[in-house]
């Protein structure tokens, strides 16, 4: 008997905790100071258009815009985003020299989208041929047989940035 009131009070210690975690972790996410708009998808549902902007933290002139779905009530948001990015500043040859320059481009922004491990990346990507950067949003869980994703490209041409490429664009 003493061990089934151990097991039964270990449950409901373990259920508390993860109560207080996800109640700690939705005030956090409604504490996102990078949130610019907010946008109701009707009455009869929970789930509202979040509108967040970065600036990119190496290329500063450059902001994007990511809409994503969340629902307030759920333990995972849907994989859906989109991004829109454009140059707002000066780019400079010293910011295109700090970037990585792999086919994988760095990360430069992630977000929980559920408590199981999905988390929305967002890329950039530099292509020299053309002189672009390129801005990718994905989602790193497979929905219904595909990664959903969403890319934004910023031209150097007219940026200080801007190099002539030096073979031909593909």
């Amino acid at each position: 008997m003493m061990g089934n009131s151990i097991h039964s009070w270990k449950s409901k210690t373990m259920i508390r905790n993860v109560l207080i975690a996800s109640i700690l972790s939705l005030g956090l996410t409604a504490c996102d100071n990078s949130e610019v708009g907010d946008v109701s998808l009707g009455v009869f549902t929970t789930k509202d258009i979040k509108i967040n902007v970065l600036v990119d933290p190496i290329v500063t002139g450059v902001t994007c815009h990511i809409a994503s779905i969340e629902a307030d009530l759920s333990l995972s948001d849907p994989s859906d985003s989109s991004i829109a990015c454009r140059q707002t500043g000066e780019i400079t040859p010293e910011m295109i020299a700090k970037i990585d320059n792999s086919d994988s481009g760095d990360v430069i922004f992630k977000k929980s989208k559920s408590i199981f491990f999905k988390t929305m990346k967002m890329r950039r990507i530099f292509d020299p041929t053309t002189q672009t950067l390129i801005y990718v949003s994905y989602s790193t869980k497979e929905t219904s047989g595909s990664f959903k994703h969403s890319i934004s490209t910023v031209p150097l041409w007219g940026t200080k940035a801007y190099q002539v490429p030096s073979e031909p664009a593909r």
